[in-house]
Formats: C-alpha cells, structure tokens, sequence
C-alpha cells in the first residue's frame, strides 16, 4: 500500500493505492455521475433546521477557544461535530491515546 500520506483513512488509503496501481475505471456515463454527486453533495451540506441546545458556559467558552484557533465560526465547529458523530467518524482523540 502507498505510504504516499500517513493521514489518510483506511478506505482513502485503499482508494489511493487503486490508483496508483491503475485499477480505478471512469464511469460509463461520467458526466450523468457528476450531477448526481453533486446533487448528493448538495443536499448533504444543506443546513435547513436549527436545533437549540443548552449548555454551560464553561463548554461554550471551549468550543468558542478551539474555533478560534481553527479559525471558524463556533456553530460550523459544533455543526461538523455532529456531522462527524452521526456518520459515525467522529473520534475521540484522547480515548485513543490511553
């Protein structure tokens, strides 16, 4: 497999050596795919619902630290977490270093 970057995931790393290997095909109707991607893509990142949430100061005084050192907005910070948990690829750091 490529060791080509250590950051990828299993599945992009598999994805990758494919590639490299010259095993991925184009689609047969690429261009069909494209809009159908995107339409995927689309309806995915559409935020149409709000939700509100209480929480206490301190964890909002956290979130709103850790957003500005990523240099976002804290709602897109706290919209990506839950994204991530509920796709099943949200990661706590600190469980796996113990």
């Amino acid at each position: 497999m490529s060791q080509t970057n250590s950051n990828l995931d299993p599945e992009e790393a598999e994805l990758l050596d494919a590639f490299e290997r010259g095993q991925l095909k184009r689609p047969f109707n690429r261009q069909k795919d494209l809009e159908k991607h995107r339409a995927y893509a689309k309806s995915t990142f559409k935020k149409d619902k709000r939700i509100n949430v209480r929480i206490s100061e301190r964890d909002f005084n956290q979130i709103q630290k850790i957003a500005s050192e990523e240099g976002m907005p804290y709602q897109t910070l706290v919209s990506s977490i839950l994204h991530k948990y509920v796709e099943g690829r949200f990661i706590d750091k600190k469980s796996v270093q113990q």
